[in-house]
């Protein structure tokens, strides 16, 4: 830095001048009353407090009163808070959910993204919260539906459950079949039944997004274990078919070899008795 520039920088502080933009227009009077002084060099910086204990990222909180209705409140905020904030402080002592609240500051609605500051809230600003109409019955309609989603969710995991039960016994069924044992096709039918049952229930459940897919994958459950039922009781009757063949076999079998038998009866009487003694020569 040049000497002729200290020598020009300590006339002015001499004075009275603490930079060379103060000698426009009493610019520099402005800026210190909004909280900002000029360096020497013309740099203009945040101003510096006495305090030297007070952190520079200090922000001061402020008080408003918030008309609604015929009540009032005051609360105590952040001067740099969103109206968003402001909302959620409000929910305790006026009942309103965020949605509902429409905070007017100065005859005009504020977002809820919106500074305080930015908007001029100041220490006493009085703020109007109206309750939004529109919005709590959107609120309430989509409530609504959430709990119609949960309560159909809740139906499907009923179903589901009585589903695994029967799977069980179709699987059993399964077994004893493909082994080649006859089960009482009256088992099946209440089998059946009882999967339509299901069926028929899903059917009645109004669904949308993640609970309407639950609904379709137990549907298509449900129904390839009655398409699996219907199989089992073709072969369950092919087993009952293979049963009877079985058995007249056996019974002709058993009456052909009690025919053969008396058939030697009569050809073989037995032993031919000797009742005479011959003589010899």
């Amino acid at each position: 830095m040049n000497k002729s520039y200290m020598l020009r920088m300590k006339s002015n502080k001499a004075n009275g001048v603490s930079s060379p933009a103060a000698a426009k227009g009493g610019a520099t009077a402005r800026e210190a009353a909004g909280g900002w002084e000029v360096r020497p060099g013309g740099m203009l910086v945040q101003k510096r407090t006495s305090d030297c204990n007070q952190s520079p990222n200090h922000v001061p909180n402020i008080k408003v009163r918030v008309k609604f209705g015929s009540n009032s409140h005051e609360v105590v905020i952040s001067s740099q808070a969103s109206f968003g904030e402001l909302k959620k402080m409000l929910v305790g002592p006026t009942g309103l959910h965020t949605q509902d609240q429409k905070l007017i500051y100065k005859e005009k609605e504020r977002d809820s993204k919106c500074f305080l500051d930015s908007a001029g809230i100041k220490n006493g600003s009085k703020i109007v919260l109206i309750e939004d109409d529109l919005s709590r019955e959107r609120r309430l309609v989509e409530s609504r539906k959430n709990t119609k989603l949960e309560r159909a969710s809740k139906e499907i995991e009923d179903i589901r459950f009585e589903v695994d039960n029967l799977a069980k016994q179709v699987a059993s069924i399964e077994l004893e079949i493909n082994g080649g044992k006859k089960v009482v096709e009256t088992v099946l039918l209440s089998l059946i039944e009882l999967l339509m049952t299901q069926l028929i229930k899903l059917d009645g459940i109004a669904a949308d997004g993640d609970v309407k897919l639950q609904r379709r994958m137990q549907v298509k459950r449900v129904q390839k274990y009655i398409e699996n039922l219907d199989v089992l009781k073709i072969r369950n009757s092919g087993v009952e078919k293979m049963q009877h063949h079985s058995q007249i076999y056996a019974f002709q079998k058993q009456k052909e070899l009690k025919k053969n038998g008396n058939l030697n009866e009569r050809f073989n009487p037995g032993a031919v008795v000797v009742t005479t003694k011959w003589e010899t020569f």
